[in-house]
């Protein structure tokens, strides 16, 4: 049975990588700020005023569609990029492809 470790297990290495995905995600705050910003803009422009209701359902809406999608694909790349995919065991590693 072959076990193999995970870069995440180096306590310093994972003190980088979770900063690394920590200062990634501080950017994606500011961009999906951004995007909400540009967004009721847009919105301003095609419909006209709009109650405070809407304007604050929308940008939060959109901030935080965006902030979700971004802190997901960020733990997809920090996952990858720390060979914690490849640290697990595969059971059909064993198993013959052909029928």
């Amino acid at each position: 049975m072959d076990i193999r470790s995970s870069s995440l297990e180096d306590p310093g290495y994972a003190a980088f990588a979770w900063s690394r995905y920590r200062a990634l995600l501080w950017w994606m705050v500011a961009a999906s700020s951004l995007a909400a910003v540009v967004g009721l803009a847009i919105l301003r422009w095609m419909i006209g005023p709009m109650p405070w209701a809407m304007l604050i359902g929308t940008a939060c809406g959109i901030f935080f569609s965006v902030l979700l999608a971004a802190a997901l694909m960020g733990l997809v790349f920090l996952s990858s990029g720390t060979g914690h995919d490849e640290s697990i065991l595969d059971p059909f590693a064993d198993r013959n492809e052909s029928p």
